[in-house]
């Protein structure tokens, strides 16, 4: 192979209201740190570096369902994005103390990590990830 992968630069999360969106993924840990009204997105970034952009350009669907997660039809896309965090324990508390459920977990993968699940205010599923420690 001539190239090779190195790295994974951001996700693109389509949402529906921009000032609910972002404050969500503040809430998280995440600030805009550019705007681009010619795309209708921004770009946000966490303390570590990870980052995203949300895309305000979502249509409202009626009803509390994600079309790739909660149909009976399983269509093709993206169904989640998966980050990795220092500690699940921390991220439950913090989620605790801003109202933000978790949809799903603690749950285990093969001893290899605990993850839990969450959805955003557009039930965008968000998975984060404890890693197991090499022993």
């Amino acid at each position: 192979m001539s190239f090779a992968v190195t790295a994974y630069e951001h996700v693109g999360i389509r949402v529906t209201d921009r000032a609910r969106a972002v404050a969500f993924y503040e809430a998280l840990g995440w600030r805009e740190e550019i705007d681009l009204p010619e795309h209708s997105a921004n770009e946000m970034v966490n303390p570590a570096g990870v980052r995203i952009n949300l895309i305000f350009n979502a249509a409202p669907e009626a009803g509390e369902h994600n079309v790739l997660q909660d149909q009976k039809e399983k269509l093709p896309g993206i169904t989640h994005v998966a980050f990795v965090v220092d500690t699940l324990i921390g991220l439950i508390a913090a989620l605790a103390k801003q109202g933000i459920a978790i949809s799903e977990g603690p749950v285990e993968f093969a001893d290899r990590r605990r993850t839990i699940f969450i959805r955003d205010p557009d039930r965008n599923v968000l998975e984060f990830n404890e890693l197991a420690r090499p022993a």
